[in-house]
């Protein structure tokens, strides 16, 4: 994959002709062709068959138009490396069979095996390397949200277990954090040497955190990560989940390109909390989704105008489209997306004299 790619170099906060725009599960269950897919086979079961889901992967590039892929999986995939035996369970989500609890409970979590545990997964990135024609966006999930659900033994909406551990326990807490850390730097530099052209980060429910708690219990881990990735060239990006806009001035000194904003924050306000370091990445509400397209088109413009006052800005939702999302919209937009973003730089660059 070229770097001259409008994705990338807006990762990288080079000048483009056009806004990229991918969407957060936009591999899922708002396209018909994968409701019927998932008649036939599980979310675990179709990450263990690496063609089908390499298959499912480049859906919404053919489909919607869209400017990179992500990697079709699940961030609790490599914690069945480590000794979590857990099962997405529909309309619950992950469930736990051995939640951790205890500091014997982090002490037998084993070292992951990539190749010996994760291989379709190594494999479906490969098959994407060789067939996709845009970036292909590969992922974990981040310390504190896969401590959530292996903590709690399922979602939870208050992290009630997850904090009393954190705030009674930190030493378990910070052991915990540690082997999470190794899993999850091992785990995305086999991303890399398989052909991942872009990594994110996703920590979907740490913004249930004070900031000086982030600051304190997972910050530094969430470091060590993007330290330990910092040679690699492809573009990092890191998403703190919903409710994180008051985290985001604790970020400064991640090594990481991207940084993911939810529609809380402005994205000139989310700019302003980085210090203006990063590129940002986001932020629609997914469910303006719902709305009549000229509303989606208004809400759109609003934030494409803020993108490009500056280098380094890639359109997305602010958290991942839900199953009921129009296919039809969602094709409508990403269209809008493109022609409205090129029109509006051309005019900001003619007005800035420049050629």
């Amino acid at each position: 994959m070229s770097f001259q790619d409008r994705f990338i170099q807006a990762c990288l906060k080079q000048e483009i002709d056009t806004i990229p725009v991918w969407y957060m599960r936009q591999a899922g269950r708002y396209d018909p062709e994968y409701r019927k897919i998932k008649e036939k086979f599980t979310l675990l079961e179709i990450c263990e068959q690496p063609e089908l889901a390499a298959e499912v992967t480049m859906m919404p590039v053919k489909k919607l138009g869209v400017d990179a892929a992500i990697l079709y999986s699940d961030i609790m995939n490599p914690v069945a490396s480590i000794g979590i035996d857990f099962d997405i369970v529909k309309n619950i989500g992950p469930v736990i069979d051995n939640p951790i609890r205890s500091k014997e409970d982090v002490l037998k979590l084993k070292p992951i095996d990539v190749e010996k545990d994760l291989s379709h997964v190594i494999d479906t990135i490969k098959i994407l390397d060789r067939e996709l024609t845009k970036p292909l966006i590969t992922f974990a999930g981040a310390p504190f949200t896969i401590a959530s659900y292996i903590i709690e033994g399922r979602p939870s909406k208050n992290y009630i277990r997850t904090k009393e551990l954190m705030y009674s326990e930190p030493e378990i807490w910070f052991m915990l954090m540690d082997k999470l850390g190794d899993m999850i730097i091992t785990y995305l530099k086999a991303h890399f040497a398989a052909g991942a052209n872009a990594i994110q980060l996703f920590d979907s429910w740490v913004g249930a955190l004070a900031p000086k708690d982030f600051e304190r219990f997972v910050l530094p881990t969430i470091e060590r990560i993007f330290n330990e990735l910092e040679d690699y060239d492809q573009p990092k990006i890191y998403f703190p989940g919903v409710s994180s806009g008051e985290l985001l001035p604790s970020l400064t000194n991640l090594k990481v390109d991207v940084i993911g904003l939810d529609w809380r924050v402005s994205i000139e306000e989310g700019r302003n909390r980085l210090n203006h370091q990063y590129a940002v990445q986001g932020n629609l509400d997914p469910l303006v989704l719902t709305a009549p397209m000229p509303v989606i088109q208004d809400y759109a413009m609003e934030i494409i105008d803020q993108g490009i006052e500056q280098p380094g800005f890639i359109f997305n939702l602010g958290h991942g489209l839900f199953p009921e999302a129009s296919i039809d919209k969602l094709k409508e937009l990403t269209q809008f997306i493109h022609e409205y973003s090129h029109a509006a730089i051309s005019k900001l660059q003619k007005g800035s004299g420049v050629r």
